[in-house]
């Protein structure tokens, strides 16, 4: 009986171990669109208060990290987000969620050849190539207001990903949020995606969530 009990025990310690990325819309990569040209008001994305966070999960924890931009813009044509370009200083990530050496050991891995290879590509861009009202029925984020379709590139690959989005525009601002979960080996961040390297395995999944503050240039 002890032994069932003890059995017991570790499957539950190993499942409540065992990390998922956050719940969010899961989206789907596919071939990049072509972007046609946006008619309406340029509104230049504000560098201090936007911000992309990322959280990456393996089966005894997360982490959680974050890029700057180097610039950015949404167009706007009758109160309404017709495109839009932004530009992700990847020399820029950060991880936060552990103390500074394991931070800053952990940052120096993910710049590495292993993941980004920022010596080699430096940027990661995301342009817009649709913008719809509306979500679908079945999406997490409840308080999304449009469907937003656009082009991701990460490590020189170019996919395209739609995901629901919360978007406020108004005479001088706009902004925009969301939060969705992408495969990363879709774009050839394949390290640690084998599960017989048990604890040291890294889950394919990535969360990733950003809020955008534009102003009218």
């Amino acid at each position: 009986m002890k032994r069932i009990l003890l059995a017991a025990a570790i499957g539950t310690f190993l499942l409540a171990s065992c990390q998922n990325a956050p719940k969010a819309d899961k989206v789907e990569a596919s071939e990049a669109q072509q972007v046609q040209t946006s008619a309406g008001a340029d509104y230049k994305a504000d560098l201090a208060q936007s911000r992309i966070e990322f959280i990456g999960t393996k089966p005894v924890g997360k982490h959680h990290g974050n890029f700057l931009l180097k610039d950015g813009d949404l167009v706007v044509d009758n109160g309404s987000v017709t495109g839009g370009k932004f530009t992700i200083d990847v020399n820029t990530l950060r991880a936060d969620d552990q103390d500074s050496t394991g931070n800053a050991k952990l940052g120096g891995h993910l710049l590495s050849p292993d993941f980004f290879d920022v010596q080699k590509f430096p940027t990661a861009n995301f342009e817009i190539t649709a913008v719809k009202a509306g979500i679908d029925t079945a999406s997490v984020m409840k308080d999304a207001t449009h469907t937003v379709t656009g082009n991701l590139t990460l490590k020189g690959v170019t996919k395209s990903i739609s995901f629901p989005a919360k978007i406020a525009v108004n005479n001088n601002q706009t902004t925009a949020e969301a939060n969705f979960n992408i495969d990363r080996t879709q774009w050839n961040l394949s390290y640690g995606n084998d599960k017989s390297l048990g604890d040291h395995f890294i889950a394919p999944e990535v969360n990733i969530q950003f809020h955008i503050v534009a102003a009218k240039g």
